[in-house]
C-alpha cells in the first residue's frame, strides 16, 4: 500500500490524538507559565512558542493541498518543491503531494538562489511551496523560472510574486482525492547532502518510502504511547524517515526548532519524549553543557527516554561512552544509511549490541550488504573494501543522470562509496568515504580513523582531517582541530598525544579552526578543502 495509507488510517483510529507539536524556543515566554498553558492561549502566528496538529487535522489539511494542487492542473507524476524550515506545515504539504499522486521534492534550506534554481531545473518541478525565510533568495530567480507554474507562499505578508497558501487552500475540500496510488508509482526525488559536489536528484518509489517506515519500527520498536523528538531538517531523508516510525505507530513527534542542550532537555522534559536522534555535535554540546553545569539534569524529567540514537555520520565511540556514563537507562543505537538508500535503517546495530560500539551493525531489516575490493569481490575479515547494499529501499536511478546511476547500481547492488571493513562476527565499520581516503607516500590513511583517536582529548570539540599536497609524499594528513569551550590547547599538547597512533598516522599539520557541518551533521570537507588546500586539490579530492 502507499504511505499515505499510514496517514489515512491514524485519522481515523486516532483522530483527536496529537500528531505533530511545534515549538519554537526563540518566542518562549518570560512568563513561568507550562508550554500547555501556553498554546492554550492561541499565540498570534509569528509570535507562537508551541503549536500542535492532530491526526485528523494533518489528513484535512493534506487532502486540502492535494486538491489545491489538482485544480491547478497537476497530474500524477508531476514534480512539486518544498522549501521551508521544520513547522507543522511541512509534512501535510509533503503528504498533501503524494495524495495528489506528484513527486515529492524537498530542498534544502540551506541552498543560494542558484542551488535553487539548479534543483527546480534538474527535477522538471512545476510548482513550488516556500516559506518566509526565503523571499530573497526567491525574487532573485522568479523571473528566471518560467516552467514553475505556481508559487504558493506558507506565511504572513505574501510577496507579489506568488498566491497566498492560506488564501488559496480555504476553499479546497478536505475530501480524499480521487487519486488511485500504487507502491510502484514514483513518490518522492531526494537530493543528495553534496559534500562531495553539486547535488543529485534521487528518485524513489512509494515502495521504498513505504519499507523506511517498517524499518524504522522493526528496528526502533515504536509504539502508540512512544513520543519522538525530531530535531534535524526535514528535507533531510534521516530525519524524515525516523519519524516515519512514528507515522507507522500512530504516535505523538515533536519538531524542535533549535538544537540548544537547555532545549533538548527541556523540549524532553516537557514533551515526555522517550525517542531522541541526535547528530554528534549535539550529543557532544549536551555533555559539554551537562560538564559545565550548565544544563543540570536534576531539573528535567528524563526517566521516561528510553533510547537515544545517532547516525548520518561516523560516531565516535569516545562520545557513545561517554554519554552511557551520563545516562545509564538508556539504550543507545545508531543507523548506517544514505539517501539513495531512502535514508536510515539499512545497516543497522541495534540496541542489544551495545558493546559493538563504533560499529554500525549489520544489515538492517529487509536489506543484504557486503564489502567489495576494487575488483568487486568480497572483502575477508578486517579487509578494508566499499560497502554494498541491497533491499527495497534502493533508489531507482539517478533522475536525468544515467551516467552517474550506472556508477553506483549495480546488479541491483547500491555501491555506498564509503570504505568499510567486517570484524569476525559480521560487524560492519566504517572507515571513510572512498573519495577522502588520504595517500601519502603509498600508504592509505582513513581519517575517520585518525579524527576518532583525536576526539579521545578532552579538549577537542571536533576534528576533520583532510589531505593537503606535498612534493614529497603526494598528500600529508592535516588536522582542523575544534577546541572545546573554556579549554586551551596547544600544537605541541596535540602532537604528544597524537604519538599513541603509529607515526604515518599522525597528522602533520595541526590548524586551530571551526569545524563546518552541514544540516544534517557531515563534515563539510570540499570547503575546508578549498580553504586550506586550494581549488586544485578540491578537484584532486574529488576524483572519480
Amino acid at each position: 500500500m502507499p504511505i499515505t495509507e499510514f496517514l489515512e488510517r491514524n485519522a481515523i483510529q486516532y483522530p483527536d490524538e496529537v500528531a505533530l507539536v511545534e515549538i519554537n524556543p526563540h518566542f518562549e515566554p518570560e512568563s513561568r507559565i507550562t508550554w500547555r498553558e501556553y498554546a492554550l492561549m492561541q499565540p498570534q502566528p509569528g509570535d507562537y512558542f508551541r503549536r500542535e496538529m492532530t491526526w485528523k487535522d494533518f489528513d484535512r489539511k493534506a487532502n486540502r493541498f492535494a486538491n489545491l494542487l489538482l485544480t491547478r492542473g497537476v497530474k500524477k507524476g508531476d514534480k512539486v518543491a518544498i522549501l521551508l524550515m521544520n513547522s507543522l506545515e511541512w509534512l501535510p504539504i509533503y503528504f498533501g503531494i503524494l495524495k495528489s499522486g506528484a513527486i515529492a521534492v524537498p530542498l534544502n534550506y540551506r541552498y543560494t538562489a542558484e542551488e535553487i534554481k539548479y534543483c527546480l531545473e534538474k527535477a522538471d518541478c512545476s510548482i513550488l511551496a516556500f516559506g518566509p525565510e526565503f523571499v530573497g533568495r526567491m525574487e532573485q530567480i522568479c523571473d528566471r523560472i518560467p516552467y514553475i507554474k505556481h508559487l504558493f507562499y506558507i506565511g504572513e505578508d505574501c510577496p507579489s510574486f506568488a498566491d497566498d497558501f492560506e488564501t488559496m487552500i480555504r476553499y479546497c475540500t478536505d475530501k480524499k482525492p480521487a487519486v488511485e496510488i500504487t507502491d510502484d508509482d514514483y513518490g518522492a526525488i531526494y537530493f543528495s547532502s553534496g559534500t562531495t559536489g553539486f547535488p543529485k536528484a534521487i528518485l524513489h518509489a512509494h515502495r521504498a518510502l513505504v519499507h523506511s517506515c517498517k524499518t524504522e519500527q522493526a528496528h526502533h520498536g515504536q509504539t502508540h504511547d512512544d513520543v519522538f523528538l525530531c530535531i534535524p531538517p526535514l528535507y533531510h531523508t534521516g530525519a524524515k524517515m525516523h519519524w516515519f516510525g512514528s507515522l507507522i505507530s500512530g504516535s505523538k513527534a515533536v519538531l524542535l526548532k533549535g538544537t540548544k542542550p537547555e532545549w533538548v532537555m527541556k523540549a524532553v522534559s516537557q514533551e515526555k519524549c522517550t525517542i531522541v536522534w541526535l547528530l554528534v555535535p549535539w550529543a557532544q554540546d549536551i555533555l559539554d553543557a551537562i560538564d559545565r553545569g550548565d544544563v543540570d539534569l536534576s531539573k528535567y524529567e528524563t526517566s521516561q527516554w528510553r533510547l537515544m540514537h545517532v547516525g548520518a555520520q561516523p560516531v565516535p565511540p569516545s562520545l557513545i561512552n561517554r554519554w552511557l556514563k551520563v545516562f545509564p537507562n538508556q539504550q543507545y543505537d545508531t543507523n548506517y544509511g544514505l539517501s539513495e538508500s531512502i535514508g536510515p535503517g539499512c545497516v543497522h546495530l541495534g540496541v542489544e549490541n551495545v558493546r559493538k560500539v563504533g560499529a554500525i551493525g549489520k544489515a538492517g531489516y529487509g536489506w543484504e550488504t557486503k564489502v567489495v575490493n576494487d575488483k568487486g569481490q568480497i572483502c575477508r575479515s578486517g579487509e578494508v573494501g566499499e560497502l554494498c547494499v541491497k533491499g527495497p529501499g534502493v533508489m531507482l536511478c539517478y533522475y536525468k543522470d544515467q551516467k552517474a546511476t550506472d556508477e553506483i547500481l549495480k546488479d541491483g547492488w547500491l555501491y555506498t562509496g564509503d570504505m568499510a571493513v567486517v570484524d569476525e562476527e559480521g560487524f560492519i565499520t566504517l572507515v571513510d568515504r572512498k573519495k577522502d581516503v588520504i595517500i601519502t607516500g603509498g600508504e592509505n590513511l582513513y581519517p575517520v580513523e585518525i579524527e576518532n583517536f583525536m576526539r579521545k582529548h578532552d579538549a577537542i570539540k571536533d576534528v576533520a582531517v583532510i589531505g593537503m599536497p606535498d612534493s614529497r609524499l603526494g598528500e600529508i594528513a592535516a588536522a582542523i582541530v575544534e577546541v572545546k569551550e573554556g579549554y586551551t590547547l596547544t600544537e605541541e599538547e596535540l602532537n604528544e598525544f597524537n604519538t599513541g597512533m603509529p607515526r604515518y598516522k599522525r597528522p602533520r599539520k595541526i590548524i586551530f579552526a571551526e569545524v563546518p557541518r552541514n544540516p544534517t551533521g557531515k563534515i563539510e570537507k570540499p570547503k575546508l578543502r578549498k580553504i586550506y588546500c586550494g581549488d586544485a586539490l578540491v578537484a584532486q579530492q574529488n576524483r572519480g
